[in-house]
């Protein structure tokens, strides 16, 4: 018989192939492998049914169902309950004796050209999480300096804890999988407006690289734009947008690339980014909200999204890295976001909650 005493919320593993899904499946393995190994009673995780082959113990898993809006046996004797994203439903149900951990992922509604009523609906939004939680772990120092700049914290403690990277996997691409025929950029992500994509192509048009895109194909109309911007600038067939990637085809592409592209305008960690690195690729990020944070001494910035000066930096960013042997430096650093050092973390802010 399983107890509950800490359950995570795992609604959002109901995307897969997606930096929350693995946030999710990371967080509840390495915790419990820490607390296994400490001899402390085990994580359950409350999970969509079709995700619940996904963890290393099924045993551990609660499936969710319609039927729990009305009767929830798996809160007996739960003193601890995680929402993992700020958007997410923390579900204490009424209960005050069981404590809640909100992870807040970033507040990027603020730095996105919204409207202001939009920005405010987002961070009220927020807000009303934080009124129902004991605890924040924020993912980065710039999503707290957010946190503590729009919201109200009152006296709720908050961490910062960096995300882990998970191990991408063997590379392989199927034979329906794209292999392009020339050196290649990759950039990962939602492609939408916010990930900024289309500020590449101008750079594109002044190389001969292939630009791969991989990731879920968030706004149809945004896509359009990038494929009629391609044709206009001649360059529409070295622009791929694949949509969502396999893992085995993700690590295929970030090991055959030249560089790994971020021009994202706004990310309160930037996953994709710490899975580049531990390829010890090249990185051309943007310098915006917490990718310098993320890529630190070891990648370069676009300062602005000016095409002569993409291209400078693409330029010359390459020619350092081969004359000074980067690759070493970026995989070092990719270590200092290692899921076993992270579950450490939660587990001491776990313990201070119960």
């Amino acid at each position: 018989m399983w107890m509950n005493k800490i359950i995570l919320d795992c609604d959002l593993m109901k995307f897969p192939n997606t930096g929350l899904f693995h946030y999710c499946l990371n967080l509840g393995n390495y915790v419990n492998e820490l607390f296994s190994a400490e001899g402390e009673e085990l994580m359950r995780f409350y999970v969509p049914p079709e995700q619940a082959h996904c963890f290393s113990n099924r045993q551990l898993v609660i499936k969710e169902f319609k039927r729990h809006r009305f009767i929830r046996p798996f809160m007996l004797g739960c003193k601890l309950w995680h929402a993992p994203f700020q958007s997410g439903r923390i579900f204490p149900f009424n209960n005050p004796s069981v404590k809640v951990l909100l992870t807040i992922h970033d507040l990027n509604a603020m730095h996105e050209d919204l409207p202001k009523a939009e920005q405010e609906r987002s961070v009220a939004h927020t807000q009303k999480l934080i009124n129902q939680s004991d605890a924040i772990v924020c993912i980065s120092d710039f999503c707290k300096t957010d946190v503590l700049k729009y919201c109200n914290v009152s006296n709720k403690p908050i961490y910062v804890i960096h995300n882990g990277t998970h191990a991408v996997g063997l590379p392989s691409l199927g034979t329906a999988s794209y292999k392009p025929s020339r050196p290649f950029l990759f950039a990962m992500g939602d492609v939408n407006r916010k990930k900024n994509f289309h500020t590449l192509l101008p750079m594109m048009a002044a190389n001969h690289f292939e630009l791969i895109i991989a990731g879920r194909l968030a706004e149809g109309d945004y896509i359009q734009q990038i494929e009629t911007e391609a044709e206009v600038l001649g360059i529409k067939d070295r622009i791929h947008i694949l949509g969502p990637v396999k893992e085995g085809e993700k690590a295929w592409y970030l090991q055959n690339c030249t560089a790994y592209v971020h021009p994202s305008l706004a990310e309160g960690f930037g996953a994709p980014v710490v899975e580049a690195m531990s390829f010890g690729k090249p990185l051309f990020l943007s310098h915006l909200t917490s990718l310098p944070e993320i890529g630190g001494d070891v990648a370069f910035y676009f300062k602005s999204f000016d095409p002569e000066h993409m291209t400078e930096i693409l330029y010359d960013g390459l020619q350092y890295f081969q004359r000074n042997g980067l690759a070493q430096k970026i995989r070092e650093r990719s270590t200092h976001f290692n899921w076993k050092e992270k579950a450490k973390q939660y587990r001491d802010v776990y313990h201070s909650l119960l």
